[in-house]
């Protein structure tokens, strides 16, 4: 069987070792409940449904050991990892620990504040990148009025039928996103996501529409309103 001929196999790295001080409190905001469970478990038990993803690995805190408490990574599909000081450094520690992928197979890279990702999201993202060359991201198009603006001055308001607010997963082969990360951290780039380093390398990821409901958890009151889209999955599809 040639290398091209291989079939694609899908890895979730899902970067976990942020601090989340946004949030406040004592503990990482991963970490904080919502229903009874942290966000993590909730934002890990969604990716366990999506059954084609072989592996998810979670890069944590070097000093973290809260996961350890959590039932959730009792299942084999689950692989922890020591994750880095900013957010890409612990998606480049996630690639390097997928030791049992291919270069050419997929990785869904999730951000684990986002709880309320729905299976069905994921599902459509594989369905719709799986053949494509490049890969993409999930996003929802903008539809508040956009403003530019220098500091708190308003420069002009922006054309929003071009804008869209990216989400995660976003879905990469593996050796493209490192190259593409390892290229754009030697220049110095702020790399904020896998796309914005897919695109220093003049790449067009695909956008594939998700969810409004998949908010990700920055300030405090963001919580209440990821504990409604959590209680009312159906309401949010």
């Amino acid at each position: 069987m040639t290398e091209s001929s291989k079939v694609r196999r899908f890895f979730a790295v899902v970067p976990a070792a942020g601090v989340g001080k946004r949030v406040g409190g004592n503990i990482p905001k991963q970490y904080l409940p919502i229903h009874g469970k942290s966000i993590l478990e909730h934002t890990l038990t969604e990716l366990l449904l999506v059954d084609r993803l072989e592996k998810i690995i979670v890069p944590v805190g070097a000093e973290d050991n809260h996961w350890q408490d959590l039932l959730v990574f009792s299942s084999s599909r689950i692989m922890v990892t020591q994750g880095g000081g900013e957010r890409v450094d612990s998606v480049l520690a996630g690639l390097n620990a997928c030791v049992d992928a291919d270069n050419n197979d997929w990785v869904l890279v999730h951000d684990v504040a986002r709880p309320c990702v729905q299976a069905g999201s994921i599902n459509q993202l594989i369905d719709t990148l799986q053949d494509h060359p490049v890969g993409g991201l999930l996003a929802v198009p903008a539809t508040d009025t956009m403003k530019q603006a220098a500091g708190n001055d308003v420069l002009k308001t922006v054309d929003r039928s071009r804008l869209w607010h990216a989400q995660t997963p976003q879905m990469f082969p593996l050796s493209l996103l490192k190259e593409s990360i390892e290229k754009g951290l030697a220049a110095g780039a702020d790399i904020t996501d896998e796309a914005s380093a897919i695109e220093l390398q003049g790449l067009q990821p695909r956008l594939v529409e998700g969810l409004r409901s998949n908010i990700k958890v920055t300030r405090p009151e963001d919580l209440a309103l990821a504990a409604y889209y959590l209680e009312n999955k159906e309401v949010s599809q």
